[in-house]
């Protein structure tokens, strides 16, 4: 054994084959959490100890079908595996992990795998679900015809763990290599081919398994990396297809056809041991109700409906308790810098005001990723996004792109960042671009406060509640064709590849799981997202506060004695404010651009709202109650915000005199802020996950859709007034 380094062992396996749970039980709590150097994909190590004492690196690789490496997903796999990884060594040793129900789809991974030249040990995973469907499995033939140690395992309950791991101490001495197939003449001489061309003649480092990654799969990440480095070598690859073709195979469907037809022998009398045997299982039968076209539906809906309900009514009480908290750390700050008031304002409104920006939709985040992990744990998140592939497959979308949209409705980031897992290139683009017209938490605040100053005195609770779910339900409606039209406008070069989901077995959720899932995700949502959103907030405080010429408050104080000699110093404070707001860079930027909102109905002060909010979408209250001298520190349910509002008039122009806001203003608002790209946060991320040209289409885009569905609702609503 190799004892100048630590030795390391891949974890590998086909999705919902109990690959991370394994590797949770391995592991134990001794893991990092990272990405891989130059992408996005999240790697996952550990530290695994052997019955002999040796410690080796765990490495959880991305769940993947096969090695063709099509999503990002599939080709760190690849990478990582050749050895061409960044930040990763190639592995020793690979665990191969397999459902025992699919064992032909799954030991197509492995037999790719082993191509790399990687010495190999199968887990024989989800073993106690074969027992109970009295399905009789002999691991030891099927280990002799294999060539490698075949290890029966259930991850969940560390049943068969101490026996994976002696035979993975014996493989790291044995080096056992899975037996390979055998390829006809065709694919030989197509081989050598390339072999003769890139490695002896041109002194290209390919191993085995990449050539024919070169050969079967022209969209490889080895493709890719080896025209990138020496483009001059594209007509060698198109050459080493054309021989193939010329020998009977097409490229693309030679490797499934004769992988395949290798394994099927070796695996024929197991799967017929377990056809004659099976019985429906519990699986099955929930499955009949659950994946039914009607019920299933039905089931889903109602599901839906809990999930939301329960995001607005646990959340609630979190949400005020932290933004109780942070008003009172924002006073106790406040209370230390009162002889410096530009270092005050800075403290308070800028750097504690931008941490609770996004501190108070922490919770909203955390109610909605604890149901989205139950339901994936559980087994039926997969069933939803089969339900929901019928539904999107129109717009160049599949069940994939459920759960990251799913997760959108709490915040666009996490849900961005689940687009990982879709393999399609085109529709994770598509879901990309489409996940910011999800109704995220931040713009509850902004509903809530129109919704209750000019719909619900007005018309009631029941019109409210149909306006909010009405807010909610926009963005899904525009969702739809604009990703078709997403789908026929992008470039060629963003391909589609087929859906291909796997249906987990319905199991028991594991609270553990659950929770750490969910410290993952609040900490990401903390670190990426309250990263941009204090910094843009300290942004815009500067340009909300300076320029600050103290002439300008003696002014409004002299004006304040002649005219209101009983306003309370809090009251005076406020008018000042006011006033600074309108002079500063964003008062006079909000007053320069007004004219372009005005076909909304919007006057100069909701414009510097809306233009205040483009870093988070809730800095829009604290700005109109400032700029109304009502102070930043108001939110949405000020019963004096609602009133100060709804008395508001127009300070020129043809309309001086005339009320600000009505209800077309007030849908224009909401609608507004449904549409546009608010949230610097998810622009940065959309930039990191695509580009940043993308980011900037989808900013200016989205803008511009919003402005122009917020000018048709507040025309269209003055028509019909």
């Amino acid at each position: 054994m190799n004892t100048d380094r630590q030795l390391s062992v891949a974890l590998i396996g086909n999705p919902n084959t109990g690959k991370t749970s394994l590797f949770n039980m391995l592991t134990g709590l001794q893991q990092q959490v990272g990405n891989y150097a130059g992408v996005t994909v999240e790697k996952k190590t550990g530290t695994w100890t052997l019955p002999n004492g040796e410690r080796v690196d765990l490495i959880d690789l991305p769940g993947t079908y096969n090695l063709n490496a099509v999503s990002l997903d599939e080709r760190v796999a690849v990478d990582v595996l050749a050895g061409h990884s960044a930040d990763a060594a190639p592995p020793d040793l690979v665990i191969v992990v397999v459902d025992v129900e699919n064992l032909r789809r799954n030991l197509y991974l492995a037999s790719q795998a082993s191509e790399l030249g990687v010495p190999m040990v199968i887990a024989l995973n989800c073993w106690d679900v074969a027992e109970r469907k009295g399905l009789q499995i002999d691991s030891k033939l099927l280990e002799q015809r294999l060539g490698v140690p075949v290890v029966p395992t259930v991850a969940r309950t560390r049943r068969g763990t101490g026996a994976l791991a002696e035979a993975v101490t014996r493989a790291l001495e044995t080096r056992p290599i899975l037996v390979r197939p055998r390829w006809p003449e065709a694919v030989m001489e197509s081989l050598e081919y390339l072999r003769d061309e890139l490695i002896t003649q041109r002194g290209e480092a390919l191993r085995e398994g990449e050539l024919q990654r070169l050969l079967f799969d022209k969209r490889s990440a080895v493709a890719e990396r080896l025209k990138t480095t020496a483009p001059e070598r594209e007509p060698i690859l198109r050459r080493a297809r054309e021989k193939l073709h010329m020998g009977g195979y097409q490229p693309d469907a030679a490797e499934s056809l004769l992988r395949y037809r290798f394994l099927n022998p070796l695996l024929n009398d197991i799967l017929e041991r377990q056809a004659a045997m099976k019985k429906r299982s519990t699986s099955e039968s929930i499955d009949q109700l659950l994946l039914h076209r009607v019920w299933g539906l039905l089931v889903f809906v109602g599901m839906m409906y809990v999930v939301f309900q329960s995001v607005y009514t646990w959340a609630g009480p979190l949400m005020d308790l932290i933004e109780g908290g942070v008003g009172k750390l924002g006073d106790f700050a406040g209370g230390f810098l009162t002889a410096t008031p530009m270092l005050q304002s800075l403290v308070v409104d800028g750097v504690i005001g931008g941490v609770g920006a996004f501190l108070v939709f922490l919770p909203q985040i955390l109610v909605l990723f604890f149901f989205i992990a139950l339901l994936e744990e559980t087994g039926y998140m997969a069933r939803a996004a089969f339900l929901m592939d019928k539904l999107f497959s129109w717009s160049g979308l599949n069940g994939k792109s459920f759960v990251p949209l799913l997760s959108s409705f709490a915040c666009a980031i996490p849900g961005i960042l689940a687009t990982r897992t879709i393999s399609d290139p085109k529709a994770r683009c598509i879901t990309i671009l489409i996940a910011p017209l999800m109704s995220c938490s931040a713009r509850l605040p902004v509903y809530l406060l129109m919704i209750g100053a000019f719909i619900e005195p007005q018309y009631g609770a029941a019109i409210a509640g149909l306006t909010l779910f009405a807010m909610h339900f926009i963005g899904v409606l525009l969702a739809g064709p604009l990703a078709w039209l997403l789908h026929r406008s992008l470039p060629p070069y963003v391909t589609s590849q087929p859906f291909v989901m796997e249906l987990p077995h319905y199991r028991v959720p594991q609270l553990s799981r659950i929770g750490h899932r969910l410290y993952k995700s609040g900490s990401e949502f903390i670190i990426r997202a309250g990263t941009v959103i204090c910094a843009m907030t300290i942004v815009i405080w500067a340009l909300l506060y300076f320029p600050r010429p103290p002439e300008l408050a003696e002014a409004v104080e002299a004006t304040a004695a002649e005219t209101s000699p009983a306003l309370s110093p809090a009251q005076l404070e406020h008018r000042v404010n006011a006033a600074y707001l309108e002079q500063s860079f964003m008062g006079r930027f909000g007053r320069t651009v007004q004219p372009i909102f005005a076909p909304a109905g919007y006057d100069w002060k909701i414009t510097i709202g809306v233009l205040a909010s483009f870093p988070a979408r809730e800095i829009i209250i604290s700005t109109l109650g400032i700029t109304y001298a009502l102070g930043g520190e108001i939110d949405e349910g000020s019963d004096d915000l609602r009133t100060t509002l709804s008395k508001a008039k127009w300070e020129s122009g043809p309309r001086a005199g005339e009320a600000v806001f009505n209800l077309p203003v007030a849908l224009s608002i909401m609608v507004f802020f449904a549409l546009c790209m608010q949230c610097g946060a998810t622009v940065a991320v959309i930039a990191k996950e695509l580009h940043w040209g993308w980011a900037a289409g989808s900013f200016f885009g989205l803008t511009a859709l919003a402005w122009v569905a917020a000018v048709l609702t507040y025309q269209i609503g003055m028509w019909l007034a």
